[in-house]
């Protein structure tokens, strides 16, 4: 084991709870007090050419830990980058789910036109057409119906221009519209026109879930950002990317059954990522050891996704035979949360949950700290090794339009309206 990590580290005990827990108050889901503590060890298991600047700015990468939670509250598009419903789309290890960003959301975005005669017809979607590694074949009813065709067979990437030069882009759009005038160059070649006089898309896969790919993406942004050497933009990713990297490690933020809710088991996932770390992490193991170099990272973000999703059977099957054996009355307790009353899941019954899970939930919460640590040394690296010694002392303070956007978003964060999904509910 390299020894700059290891002295890294006793440093890090002998500073103990000084350094790490005194803003831990809050305890949120996986993220305001699991995630904090994740960004904030995953700092000690940097090499000596990031871990200065990364310490001089730990306090940012801890309280920050927690930004796309608050952000939650604050905009629509933020929920569905915390999760992926895997299950929704096929049997592990869902091999018809594309890995590629543009090809899943092109297979997974539904076309459809309001034709002369006053029919919505569906043209594109994963149920209305087949592909393969070269052709789309469109056999949907409606194809068959309007081009009286059997199916209609188009080149997949013919397609895929034309989606990402008409549709991809309004992506943050409310409504994704389709000229009718765009469609009909698309189906020139048919004996029968298309006669639109209206079209639009719908996403059909953004609602289930984007972790996996939100994740590639803020990965390349953190290269880019050492490269261009912006501290400020380094800390913000950094601290960012750590919390979707915690996310993709819980088990319950890969399923359609996310909190239960469909085995009767609603609250399951406040218990497994915010209970129990609450009342055992202090006995994890935190020695995760250094940050390793990742050759292919967005094959490291599938693995964990899919490592996550196996362990979900047991989430589940564990708590229900538990609660099915465990007195009724020693299940739920009530406790002191500063000028609240809070109904929880009683220490006793947290604890035979967390021990038959036999280490669970430290091993995906430890995993997380090293993975995290390790997607930013490997960011570094691919970024050509930038000497982050020389940003230390950069200014990174908010610009006046930045302070502002954060303050509207604590804001709305503050007001308790969350936007999309709410685990807890």
């Amino acid at each position: 084991m390299n020894t700059w990590w290891i002295k890294g580290m006793v440093v890090f005990l002998l500073l103990g709870s000084m350094l790490c827990f005194s803003n831990f108050e809050e305890k949120e889901d996986w993220g305001f007090y699991g995630h904090r503590r994740i960004n904030r060890l995953a700092v000690f298991t940097l090499p000596p050419e990031m871990i200065s600047f990364y310490k001089h700015h730990i306090e940012y990468i801890t309280e920050h830990a927690v930004d796309p939670d608050k952000r939650r509250y604050a905009t629509k598009h933020e929920a569905h980058r915390h999760y992926i419903d895997i299950d929704h789309h096929g049997t592990y290890p869902f091999p018809e789910l594309p890995r590629d960003w543009d090809e899943a959301l092109m297979k997974y975005t539904d076309v459809f036109a309001l034709t002369e005669s006053g029919d919505t017809i569906q043209l594109f979607g994963n149920e209305v057409m087949e592909t393969t590694d070269y052709w789309l074949t469109l056999n949907g009813p409606d194809v068959k119906k309007h081009f009286r065709k059997d199916s209609i067979k188009v080149y997949k990437t013919v397609y895929a221009d034309f989606f990402k030069e008409k549709i991809m882009p309004q992506y943050y759009e409310d409504d994704w519209i389709v000229e009718c005038e765009d469609l009909n160059k698309f189906f020139k070649d048919q004996p029968i026109k298309l006669n639109c006089k209206g079209s639009y898309a719908k996403d059909e896969l953004s609602g289930y879930g984007i972790i996996p790919w939100h994740l590639e993406k803020m990965y390349l942004r953190l290269v880019k950002a050492f490269k261009d050497k912006n501290a400020k933009r380094i800390l913000q990713l950094s601290a960012d990317f750590g919390h979707y990297v915690g996310d993709s490690h819980v088990p319950l933020h890969t399923t359609t059954n996310y909190n239960g809710q469909l085995t009767d088991q609603v609250g399951i996932h406040g218990f497994w990522e915010s209970r129990l770390v609450e009342l055992f992490s202090d006995e994890f193991d935190f020695f995760v050891g250094p940050a390793d170099y990742m050759d292919y990272p967005s094959e490291k973000i599938w693995e964990t996704v899919l490592r996550s999703h196996i362990l979900v059977d047991s989430v589940l099957q564990i708590e229900k035979r538990l609660s099915q054996t465990f007195p009724q009355d020693q299940q739920f307790c009530y406790e002191q949360r500063l000028d609240l009353t809070v109904r929880t899941q009683c220490k006793d019954y947290a604890k035979a949950y967390h021990d038959q899970m036999r280490g669970m939930v430290e091993e995906r919460f430890t995993k997380s700290i090293h993975t995290l640590g390790s997607f930013w040394y490997s960011a570094w690296i691919d970024a050509g090794q930038p000497n982050l010694k020389s940003l230390i002392r950069e200014d990174v303070k908010k610009s006046d339009k930045e302070q502002k956007e954060q303050e509207e978003i604590e804001k709305k964060f503050n007001d308790k309206k969350i936007i999309g999904r709410q685990h807890d509910g």
